[in-house]
Formats: structure tokens, sequence, C-alpha cells
């Protein structure tokens, strides 16, 4: 494998280049999941992002004053150059010590897709997130879940984010 890799250059992937920098972020979180709940708030925050591991990655941090019990939270992304997937991490102060499994996915014709599987309240489920409207100064995130391995989804959480 070592051989293969120093045959040809690895190479980054520009796809979450529009990320970078600094944002404000309006969520749409719905109160209750997988629960049948139609129940959604909304409130602000922000999020600031960059590349890491010389364009091999990126991460960001996100301010996130979910009404009543405010946090901060990280994403931390990987290229693999190999397979041409990224790889989603999520970690936030509420549990400090805890990575959640990865989702892995990609970009086409400007949507990028990301699946993975991980657990809500002891049952196991399926996760999608979604980049979506994604433009020079504006982009949109959406993550869903799905107790059917994918069958159906719920969207439970939205977030619109502008430039500053």
């Amino acid at each position: 494998m070592l051989n293969s890799l120093l045959k040809r250059p690895l190479t980054t992937s520009p796809d979450f280049d529009f990320l970078m920098g600094i944002w404000r972020v309006r969520h749409r979180y719905l109160l209750k999941r997988l629960a049948d709940c139609h129940d959604w708030i909304e409130f602000d925050g922000c999020c600031a992002a960059r590349k890491i591991l010389n364009g091999f990655g990126n991460t960001d941090e996100s301010e996130i004053n979910l009404p009543g019990m405010p946090y901060r939270g990280m994403s931390v992304r990987t290229w693999d150059p190999e397979m041409a997937k990224w790889s989603i991490y999520w970690l936030d102060s509420r549990r400090p010590g805890q990575m959640t499994p990865p989702v892995k996915g990609g970009f086409a014709k400007g949507v990028g897709t990301f699946f993975g599987d991980n657990e809500h309240q002891r049952r196991a489920i399926r996760v999608r997130f979604v980049w979506s409207r994604i433009a020079r100064d504006a982009a949109r995130w959406e993550q869903a879940f799905s107790l059917d391995k994918g069958a159906s989804w719920e969207t439970n959480w939205i977030m619109d984010f502008t430039r500053m």
C-alpha cells in the first residue's frame, strides 16, 4: 500500500471550501426525536470553520444556543483520497469525552449526503446529514434519523448558515 501511495500524489478535496470562515447560524430544532413530534423551536448560534491536516480535513466549532441548555459543539471532517469520501465526526461539551461514530459520504451536483449508524435513546438508528443550498454567503445543513435502515427519515435539525 505504501508503494501505491508513493507512486501517485494524494489530492485533497475542495468540497467543504465553501464552509471555511465565520457564520451566523439559524437553528430549527425538533423538540422530541423519533416520537411523532411536530413541535419545533428556533434559535441562533454561530460557527467558525477552518482547514486542518494540510487540506485533508477541516473542523468547525459551533456555539449552539439551545434554549435552557446552550453548549459548544465541534465537527471534525477527514477526507480519504483513496475512497474519495468524507468522514464526519461530532463531539460537544455535553459529553466532552465522547465522539460520535462517523457519517460518511460526499458531494454530487452541489449536494453533500452522508450516512452513518448510531443510537438514539438506546435504539439503533441510521443518521443522514445533507449539505445543500450552498452559495458564497449561505448554506443549509440538515440532520435526519431513521429507525428502519433508511426506508423513511425524520428530519430533526436544520441549520441555515449566513456568512458574517
